[in-house]
């Protein structure tokens, strides 16, 4: 084989492991959103790992293949006096880039995993930390059911009061987790919870599921909310679908 088509092919080769799908942002909220993104397993971050998002705005960022983590979005951030917080989400880094922190519960996230090889991916929102903004995440080609996930309710407006993260101006701005509020085990299943048989879900947990049913409620409502999709399908992040 000539040396530069063997070149070229390797070349190809590498690129197509290492962006092996495109995860587009896509913000229609009627207010501004900063996602983060966390690559998980200590391996290196994305090219970003937060930014501004502004209503009708759209984003795309490469993916490797493997590769594991988690986005959100955060609310209400501003920069005072160098320093960029968020009510809602942030993630501590003082900056709008959040530097492989994730975001502080309560917040909805998205989380994906993709497959090396053309094999088979996973994703779901997840209510595990809480809910903050409505989120999907769907998929763009691909193999198997690929289908979408999603909690487009507002969960805010039905949050019980023991629940409620409240804003400055004493509005609902994000719902707690029971587990991130109450820290027991039964909520949060964790010893002597930490099996589906011993951490079934619980009233909280039921509202979640309720609202948005293809989301995770708790760590183990895994039956109806994770999807699946196979041979390097791309993703879109929905905030406010």
């Amino acid at each position: 084989m000539n040396t530069q088509v063997f070149f070229a092919l390797t070349l190809a080769f590498l690129f197509a492991g290492t962006h092996a799908a495109t995860v587009t942002f896509t913000n229609k909220c009627t207010y501004t959103v900063w996602p983060g993104t966390l690559t998980g397993d200590q391996k290196p971050q994305l090219s970003t790992t937060g930014f501004e998002l502004r209503t009708g705005a759209n984003r795309a960022v490469d993916l490797p293949a493997p590769w594991s983590g988690r986005f959100w979005g955060r609310t209400g951030c501003s920069d005072n006096s160098g320093r960029f917080t968020c009510t809602t989400a942030d993630c501590g880094s003082g900056q709008v880039e959040c530097n492989g922190n994730g975001g502080a519960p309560p917040a909805t996230l998205v989380e994906i995993t993709t497959a090396a090889n053309n094999g088979q991916d996973y994703y779901d929102v997840s209510l595990v930390d809480g809910f903050n903004v409505p989120m999907s995440v769907s998929t763009q080609g691909g193999t198997g059911e690929c289908k979408t996930s999603s909690c487009p309710a507002d969960v805010n407006a039905n949050c019980p009061a023991e629940l409620q993260l409240k804003g400055a101006d004493g509005n609902v701005i994000a719902c707690k987790s029971a587990c991130e509020q109450f820290k027991e085990p039964k909520y949060c299943c964790t010893p002597p919870n930490d099996k589906p048989e011993t951490c079934p879900p619980t009233n909280y947990s039921m509202i979640f599921e309720n609202l948005c049913p293809q989301a995770y409620s708790y760590a183990y409502d895994d039956v109806n909310s994770t999807f699946t999709c196979s041979n390097r399908p791309s993703y879109v992040i929905t905030f406010c679908p």
